[in-house]
């Protein structure tokens, strides 16, 4: 298992302190306070200097964080700010040649579920998408040229894992429930000078099973699951009661070689190991314990986190990629 938080050289994000249930961070100039419940050690610093930074805050409504699900709330604002704002996440250069990972834009602003349009976290995972992707893209291109290299992206959010796929080559197809998400996720798309996403408005577990009956394949999957949600017709999702069935069809269509599948979970009773073992089992993968180096099969899980500017490690997901 390993850790992972984003690099440093992200300049647009900082988280810079947490505790006592909550976290400050920096959205390229502004500052903001959000509840973070696995944050249960002291804050560094005093409060005085959260309220001087913070632009503002986010004050849950009742019952916020229960039963697992998140009640809506309100924000404060402290200082002027914009309601709405872009940011960037930038591939760094290697040897001033080319770019060595993902280059795109993101619009952020405040929801009434203390979310902002993007989970910073999730940068390591960015960067392995992008790799992946453009791995296979290349081999295919020196194959024949001719086959594209398709990724499906689900529960995608507001698109930052599916704009790295896009950034490095591939067809992308982005699916979430939600119709507003997608259309931002779309305007993402465009102000990242990118173009030809596939965007679909559906239940996850439904279009999955759907594209196995056709015996359609991708050659990248990416999972990034919330523990409740529902599909636009009323589906429910509940992710203790549907991830192994929503990995067993994910492993129907997903390429048999040649390809990748990033699973990211954020459910606070879920362990890399857990992870990693129903990967195993819905993909008929042999255990831990009997793995080989010799195998075709790359498997990894571990934890994202953040860390603030005094050390402190927020670890926030966990995530588990498979490599065939």
């Amino acid at each position: 298992m390993t850790l992972e938080t984003p690099s440093p050289q992200w300049k647009d994000y900082e988280l810079v302190d947490s505790g006592n249930g909550e976290k400050l961070e920096r959205f390229g100039p502004w500052y903001l306070r959000r509840p973070e419940p696995k944050a249960l050690w002291d804050k560094t610093l005093p409060p005085e200097q959260w309220q001087r930074l913070s632009h503002t805050w986010f004050r849950p409504g009742a019952g916020f964080a229960k039963a697992g699900k998140e009640d809506s709330g309100t924000w404060e604002m402290l200082r002027k700010m914009d309601q709405q704002w872009h940011i960037r996440y930038d591939g760094y250069a290697a040897d001033g040649a080319e770019a060595s990972g993902p280059a795109f834009r993101l619009r952020l602003g405040l929801t009434s579920f203390k979310h902002v349009g993007v989970f910073p976290e999730q940068a390591p995972n960015w960067e392995y998408i992008w790799r992946n992707t453009r791995e296979l893209v290349t081999k295919s291109r020196a194959a024949d040229g001719a086959a594209p290299v398709k990724v499906l992206n689900l529960f995608a959010y507001t698109g930052a894992a599916s704009l790295a796929a896009k950034a490095a080559g591939a067809d992308v197809t982005h699916l979430d429930s939600v119709r507003q998400v997608v259309t931002w996720a779309r305007g993402n798309m465009e102000n990242s000078g990118l173009d030809g996403i596939r965007w679909v408005v559906e239940d996850a577990l439904k279009f999955a099973r759907r594209e196995a009956r056709r015996g359609n394949v991708y050659q990248g999957i990416i999972l990034d699951p919330p523990a409740y949600g529902h599909g636009p017709d009323g589906e429910k999702w509940k992710l203790d009661e549907c991830l192994f069935d929503m990995l067993k069809e994910v492993s129907a269509i997903l390429a048999p070689r040649d390809s990748f599948m990033v699973l990211n979970l954020y459910s606070n009773g879920f362990s890399a190991t857990l992870g990693e073992t129903v990967v195993r089992q819905a993909f008929h993968l042999p255990p831990a314990s009997s793995a080989t180096a010799s195998q075709p099969v790359g498997l990894e899980s571990g934890e994202l986190a953040l860390t603030d500017r005094s050390g402190k490690i927020l670890p926030l997901s966990i995530f588990v990629r498979l490599r065939r």
